[in-house]
């Protein structure tokens, strides 16, 4: 599955935050996040990914070391606080479009919806007066013995 231009540009973005999430969990490599992205179903060469990762360190999102062996030499990348703020702001910006791309499936499973909240039926006032004549009178309170027990006084104010 290869994408066409068009497709990477869309991407590009849901690419840095799968990014800096995982950077956010633990300190990640660049053949780590190629193959992590291809379980996702992106398909990225070292070509496209290194400039991407040199981008958000420049950014300050990203932090890398030097890490391992001289044969096995990679560099780390972890997250930086100003990059947990952007991951941050970025996952309300996704939560909010994930309702709104998703609306009308909500809508078959939960009922209408308008900018997250329920909407009555026009119905609902009818509706609303049928279940509460067809609700039983409450019973009163019964004491263990069976009695029925008195209602609680009230205080009343003192008139001085």
């Amino acid at each position: 599955m290869s994408m066409a231009f068009s497709d990477q540009e869309l991407y590009s973005g849901l690419i840095r935050l799968h990014i800096l999430h995982h950077a956010s969990e633990k300190p990640v490599y660049g053949l780590w996040i190629i193959e992590e992205l291809g379980r996702h179903g992106y398909r990225l060469s070292a070509g496209t990914l290194y400039p991407l990762l040199h981008r958000l360190e420049k950014r300050g999102l990203l932090r890398s070391t030097p890490a391992g062996a001289e044969r096995r030499l990679r560099r780390l990348y972890r997250i930086t606080s100003a990059g947990r703020e952007a991951l941050s702001a970025a996952k309300q910006k996704v939560k909010e479009l994930f309702g709104e791309l998703f609306e009308s499936e909500l809508h078959e499973v939960f009922g209408h919806r308008e900018h997250g909240r329920r909407q009555p039926s026009r119905n609902s006032a009818v509706k609303s007066e049928r279940v509460a004549a067809t609700r039983p009178t409450p019973s009163p309170r019964r004491n263990r013995d069976g009695r029925a027990r008195a209602g609680r006084k009230r205080k009343t104010a003192k008139s001085g």
